[in-house]
């Protein structure tokens, strides 16, 4: 009979903590993390891979309910250890380095962010290789900081060039993929070029809707974008129509109260006036 502490009762405890923070609700995944680490300290000892690992979620899932000053002193002391057990070419240490390197970025240090997240993807790339998920995702962090620290046409042709190694690599609607592409067009949008942005979004659109189908959050998040994007180029009473379309469908799929929701409706009131 299995107990509390049995080793496949933790990874199945484990298992539910991280579906409870995809579902949205990262609190209890943090709870749920902290709870199957004392059981795997007690049962595996604080060096075991997979009692490292459950520290690695535990600081993530603290960062997304809210502590990112909190996750980046977790995950930081984790560092040491893994440095001191798994060295510094483990794919935990990078993927843990990661971590780090976001919630400094989120703490407001970019130009901070910046070099360490550098000096990871030099350390990726030769760990892991230029077409690991975690290389190409650091790629993508970097060209969007460059977006950030003004340099949106320097962004837009940083995330182009990654582009073409996700849509070879990852698809084209893949999550970070995804991602991307509207970095681009939004970047392209930001350096003068509107109809650029426009164009970004009507080709992310297409790949979308055969794929993810027109109520997915991702495909009404992309209209809402080639919405704006439109008005910005001058078609205001478009851009209001499209969006009246894309709120009718968010209040049905995500309903009033939801974040994407709400701000639809802001963007409509400005293009409304």
């Amino acid at each position: 009979m299995q107990g509390s502490d049995d080793p496949d009762t933790l990874t199945a405890r484990a298992n539910l903590a991280y579906w409870r923070g995809q579902a949205g609700d990262p609190a209890a995944a943090a709870r749920g993390y902290e709870e199957v680490l004392a059981g795997r300290l007690r049962v595996l000892g604080p060096d075991d891979l997979d009692t490292l690992g459950t520290r690695i979620n535990l600081a993530f899932w603290r960062g997304q309910a809210g502590d990112p000053a909190g996750a980046k002193v977790a995950a930081e002391e984790l560092l040491a250890d893994q440095l001191r057990v798994l060295g510094p070419d483990h794919p935990n240490t990078l993927k843990n380095r990661d971590h780090i390197v976001a919630w400094r970025g989120q703490a407001g240090d970019a130009e901070g962010a910046t070099g360490d997240r550098k000096e990871l993807l030099a350390d990726q790339l030769r760990v892991l290789g230029p077409d690991h998920p975690d290389t190409l995702h650091s790629r993508a962090i970097l060209a969007y900081w460059r977006g950030a620290a003004g340099d949106p046409a320097g962004a837009a042709a940083a995330a182009e060039e990654l582009l073409a190694d996700q849509l070879r690599v990852l698809g084209p609607v893949h999550a970070d993929t995804v991602a991307n592409r509207r970095n681009i067009a939004t970047w392209r949008g930001q350096a003068g070029d509107p109809a650029g942005a426009i164009r970004g979004y009507e080709e992310l659109l297409a790949d979308q809707l055969p794929v993810l189908g027109p109520d997915h959050p991702d495909t009404l998040e992309t209209r809402r974008a080639l919405a704006f994007w439109r008005g910005e180029a001058g078609d205001r009473a478009g851009a209001a129509r499209a969006l009246e379309k894309v709120l009718a469908d968010q209040l049905r799929v995500l309903g009033p109260d939801h974040s994407d929701t709400v701000l639809t409706r802001a963007i409509l009131a400005h293009w409304r006036d």
